[in-house]
């Protein structure tokens, strides 16, 4: 009977789909293992210190960005060598005023159509080129204003910096990391994704992955593009898909550790989460032939290309194939189809949620001590983390079928100093 064809194709597609996701992944076991192994990738000590222009995206944030700030004054690196500059995009606030209190050079930008960091960015950039001033400094740190950097944090980029990579990132933890499930699942997931994506990247000479903030690049790097020209949603990762693109490798600092503070909500994060899943499709579409074409000339172009949207991708093919052979099932009153379609389903459910749990319980053990709190609420939370990724399913559809996506400010309301934060 048909039925019994549909049901045959189901668990072929069932399994097809579950080989695919673990052959596409599997290199990263061997990260797992290399992250386990060494913590950190060794550099040469630094053979100069160089100018450094930190430069900071802030949209009304005068509750956090004073504490950022302050954490760049207390660099153990020559201040004199560290400028600050401020975009004040879009403020209605005293962040501008704020900034220029503390010392630091203001940008104002008042433009509510090309919204969002990345214009930010290309307004300044655009400024100091066309005034001849890009020179001037020899790399630029961006930071977002609700950051909080550890004291050796400049000294350590600049060490990286100094190896030869034009552009670098660092190492991201949450300032607010067990406030809730939802800030310690974003929490989890960046640590993972330093420890255990660009330390063995950075160990193994691949190149590392740009993500939101903590990175720096060369007065020459911001030159060959002509200022910031990226302006997708997820403007990092398209940043970081085009220098890999064009033969570039991108650095990592293990010891450079800044903070930052994670949506406290399911709305924040819903909206932020949708971004960057339209973001990342958004980039496939723009470069997901290059990367592929790439493939055979540089693995990072393939690692790259699995950062960007194919685990995704496929976890909603397995979850919709089950539901059609259910919906079928239904309609035509066959209860085998039904419940082939139920099985596959909770064994497609079950099969993620074991390996996130894995994911996350070993990234949660190997940087136990880099998580101030309890006990208690770490383990706990480490049992939700696959429940925050699940929740990617829903914004993943979403951001596929939704046509307007923009960006959106995240309220930051954790006015914490460095000194409070960092007490390992």
């Amino acid at each position: 009977m048909w039925y019994d064809i549909v049901r045959q194709v189901v668990e072929v597609l069932n399994y097809v789909l579950g080989a695919l996701f673990f052959l596409a992944y599997l290199y990263q076991l061997i990260y797992i293992i290399i992250g386990l192994i060494r913590k950190k990738p060794k550099y040469k000590e630094a053979s100069k210190n160089n100018r450094i222009a930190v430069v900071i995206s802030a949209r009304n944030e005068q509750g956090v960005l004073p504490h950022l700030i302050d954490s760049v004054k207390k660099q153990d690196y020559p201040q004199e060598l560290i400028d600050i500059i401020v975009i004040a995009d879009n403020c209605t606030d005293s962040t501008a005023q704020i900034a220029r209190d503390m010392g630091a050079v203001v940008y104002e930008r008042f433009n509510q159509e090309l919204v969002g960091k990345g214009y930010a960015l290309d307004y300044m950039f655009s400024d100091l080129i066309d005034s001849g001033r890009v020179d001037y400094y020899d790399a630029y740190l961006v930071l977002d204003a609700d950051n909080l950097l550890t004291s050796q944090y400049v000294r350590e980029m600049n060490k990286v910096f100094e190896n030869g990579y034009g552009i670098l990132t660092s190492y991201r933890n949450s300032k607010n990391f067990l406030d809730n499930w939802i800030t310690a699942g974003y929490g989890l997931w960046f640590l993972r994704e330093a420890r255990f994506l660009n330390n063995p990247r950075a160990q193994l000479g691949n190149s590392c992955i740009v993500s939101g903030t903590g990175f720096m690049f060369s007065k020459e790097v911001i030159k060959k593009y002509g200022g910031w020209k990226f302006h997708l949603l997820t403007e990092d990762i398209e940043f970081s898909t085009q220098y890999v693109l064009d033969g570039g490798k991108i650095g990592y600092a293990a010891d450079a550790v800044f903070y930052d503070e994670q949506p406290t909500t399911f709305g924040q994060a819903w909206k932020q989460r949708v971004r960057w899943a339209k973001g990342f499709y958004q980039v496939f579409g723009k470069h997901g032939g290059s990367l592929i074409k790439g493939i055979f000339k540089n693995f990072s172009c393939y690692d790259m290309l699995m950062n960007i949207t194919p685990a995704m991708l496929i976890s909603m093919g397995m979850v919709f194939v089950n539901l059609v052979a259910v919906i079928l099932g239904a309609c035509a009153g066959v209860l085998g189809l039904i419940y082939a379609g139920l099985i596959g389903l909770a064994g497609s459910i079950g099969y993620f949620y074991v390996f996130l749990f894995v994911v996350g319980a070993i990234t949660l053990v190997a940087e136990w001590k880099m998580i101030s709190g309890s006990a208690f609420r770490k383990i706990l939370f480490m049992f939700t983390f696959p429940l925050f990724m699940f929740t990617y399913f829903p914004i993943a559809i979403y951001a596929l079928v939704k046509k307007n996506v923009v960006w959106s400010p995240i309220v930051h309301n954790k006015s914490v100093s460095i000194d409070e934060v960092d007490k390992k």
